[in-house]
């Protein structure tokens, strides 16, 4: 994608090139071209860059040098690139409610127990899946963040396998109890080792998905294994 934007403090063709020098050093940039003149950078990138992070490329709030992005909407390029970013596991959740929701209407009433079993089996399954396909990447990906993981390589190995018995459990409906007991344990474990990562700004790859799908980590692992603590916890609450 091509954006231009204003960048005012440019008086001569040394800052022109410190500038863009400066721009040029920015993760997923490709092309610069500064005008003084014009007052003004078209950026070409391989995705959508915010402002704030090319503000600091130029030195940040302090700096002479102010860029601004006055020929589109900052706030609708970042959803969109949050969107195309988390598309897959975006629509793995829509996929995953659909069908489960459909299976209530079987019923005569929603059955919001019914409906977490299988939203769990599904969510495991799929999730197990596209672990299985590189086992060895998944891995690698997950001992970097992890806490079990990193004492014990051999959980990364484990924990996929850990998924598939679960979805199995779940669809079986095989002693509830145990199975969300399990779930909500693997699932506590999990969920900090995404926090210190998020909380710290590490820049590492979700493993969530295996490594099929470049998904940084963020808030979205957050949710995503909230989720399933939430949902195990509850199930367990009413079962007890």
């Amino acid at each position: 994608m091509v954006h231009t934007y204003q960048v005012t403090g440019m008086t001569c063709s040394s800052c022109e090139a410190k500038v863009k020098s400066s721009l040029l050093m920015v993760e997923n940039v490709v092309k610069v071209e500064v005008s003084k003149d014009e007052n003004s950078a078209t950026i070409t990138m391989d995705k959508h860059i915010t402002l704030d992070k090319l503000q600091m490329a130029l030195g940040g709030l302090e700096s002479k040098y102010k860029i601004s992005a006055n020929n589109h909407n900052e706030i609708a390029e970042q959803t969109k690139s949050w969107l195309e970013i988390y598309k897959p596991i975006l629509l793995i959740f829509f996929y995953i409610s659909f069908v489960t929701l459909l299976v209530q209407f079987q019923n005569h009433h929603f059955d919001t127990m019914q409906w977490m079993q299988h939203f769990m089996a599904g969510f495991f399954l799929v999730f197990s899946f596209f672990k299985m396909l590189n086992l060895k990447g998944f891995s690698e990906s997950y001992v970097m963040y992890d806490v079990l993981a990193k004492r014990f390589p051999v959980w990364a190995y484990i924990y996929a396998f850990v998924e598939l018995s679960l979805s199995v459990a779940y669809l079986i409906n095989f002693n509830p109890l145990v199975t969300n007991a399990i779930t909500f344990i693997v699932m506590s474990v999990s969920i900090i080792g995404v926090l210190q990562s998020v909380l710290n700004k590490k820049k590492i790859q979700c493993a969530c998905l295996g490594a099929v799908f470049n998904l940084p980590m963020s808030t979205v692992t957050i949710i995503e294994d909230a989720l399933m603590i939430v949902m195990s916890g509850w199930m367990i609450l009413n079962l007890l």
